[in-house]
């Protein structure tokens, strides 16, 4: 009988079924950002209200209509924390992180919390990785942020990849743009949705947001960032898109690509994914040159990605990646054959392999297809006859193929198996 009690809307469990995919998923994008240099930092999952506000912008929508904000037992105004640069630029002023690191650089991971309507791969509690680089305004390390992204999804198993690219300018150049575009957009308001009208007043790149068919038709003759940056957003757009060809980046110059955060500055990025439908943005980020200073300190420049986990893990399901599952599955029949299993298991498990044993008393054809359906990538067959041979029957789930073997050869032949790509 089903209890009273659900998860709330908008979260999920993640299930020990699915907490495989998870790992698999965690381990490769960590491997890739340790080796481009990150090291893992972690902050509250909640932070001042303010914080968020003035970071992210309290005419945006995250902010306004999205965040998850209450007031605690000691009259703080809190906020479950709806990204995590802002946390991280925090956390970079109260611990000083800049003092002894020229470039600081650190990776994240955990939940972030929005209310919008739940949808395919975003929920109100939503998981993100991502990286932030604080220290230096070379382009170059925008190509380097955004190959590093790339690289990450790629061990993740994405491989329909694509890199939409702008520049949003800056504080100097953008303003002038933004009255051209809400000029553009109050020329003829009939032709646009009430919130791109709101967003007209308050942050006019927004409406490009706008998934609005009229107003999608309406925007094609919009004016465009690109034609109105300054000397200095131009040549750091040009020096990124040249940087990123040096080291075989294919970019897709997108004007009208905007972020929803008020920091970004010069550099925005999307990376998308054709295994995806219309919500096809694995990974999203930029440059935000002014964000430090606005929290008080001195003018730090910045940039960043995060990738949304749960679409990731949606991409590569709807690419036909299997679900990770142990290296070696052990069936038994018998309680003396379930004993050996059991030492066999906890000798290999001590070398590195993710073993598990089967505990049903099924046949050896049940125990088999329990194997098979947890993705294992051998199964260890131990009866009455292995034991009085001494030799085990090891199987390979994915051809089929079988080997007899006695139990210290066990972790040799599949540590080989392994090296082959078996």
């Amino acid at each position: 009988m089903m209890g009273e009690f659900k998860a709330p809307k908008g979260t999920k469990d993640i299930l020990p079924d699915d907490s495989p995919r998870w790992d698999r998923f965690f381990n490769a994008v960590e491997t890739v950002y340790k080796n481009y240099g990150y090291g893992r930092i972690d902050t509250p999952i909640f932070e001042a209200e303010s914080l968020f506000a003035r970071g992210i912008g309290d005419g945006t929508d995250i902010v306004n209509k999205e965040m998850y904000a209450f007031t605690d037992k000691g009259g703080r105004k809190i906020a479950l924390r709806p990204e995590e640069t802002a946390g991280v630029v925090r956390a970079f002023l109260e611990h000083d992180l800049g003092r002894n690191n020229p470039l600081f650089k650190a990776y994240y991971k955990g939940p972030m919390f929005r209310y919008e309507r739940p949808q395919g791969g975003r929920q109100r509690q939503f998981w993100q990785v991502g990286v932030e680089a604080l220290g230096s305004a070379d382009p170059a390390l925008d190509a380097e942020v955004i190959d590093c992204a790339l690289e990450s999804l790629s061990a993740a198993g994405l491989e329909d990849l694509k890199l939409h690219i702008n520049s949003v300018g800056c504080p100097i150049c953008r303003p002038g743009y933004t009255t051209v575009l809400r000029g553009y957009i109050l020329t003829e308001p009939d032709r646009f949705c009430p919130t791109c009208l709101e967003r007209a007043e308050k942050n006019p790149m927004r409406v490009f947001d706008c998934k609005n068919p009229g107003c999608a038709a309406a925007l094609q003759a919009a004016p465009l960032i690109t034609a109105h940056l300054c000397a200095a957003c131009a040549d750091h757009f040009s020096a990124v898109l040249a940087a990123l060809q040096v080291i075989g980046v294919a970019a897709e110059p997108d004007p009208r690509l905007v972020r929803g955060l008020d920091y970004y500055t010069k550099t925005a990025f999307e990376i998308k994914s054709g295994a995806l439908g219309a919500q096809d943005a694995v990974a999203a980020g930029g440059r935000y040159d002014g964000l430090v200073e606005q929290f008080g300190g001195v003018s730090t420049p910045g940039i960043g990605f995060a990738v949304g986990v749960e679409r990731v893990l949606l991409a590569t399901e709807a690419a036909g990646r299997p679900a990770a599952g142990p290296d070696v599955y052990v069936a038994t029949l018998g309680a003396e054959a379930r004993q050996a299993g059991l030492a066999a298991a906890k000798g290999l498990r001590r070398t590195g392999f993710a073993v598990a044993v089967d505990f049903s008393d099924k046949s050896l054809k049940k125990q088999l297809s329990y194997a098979d359906k947890a993705g294992a990538g051998f199964t260890l067959i131990v009866g009455d006859e292995e034991l009085q041979t001494g030799a085990y029957v090891i199987k390979n789930m994915r051809t089929g193929e079988q080997a007899a073997l006695d139990p210290e050869s066990l972790e040799p032949w599949l540590t080989s198996q392994k090296q082959e790509g078996a």
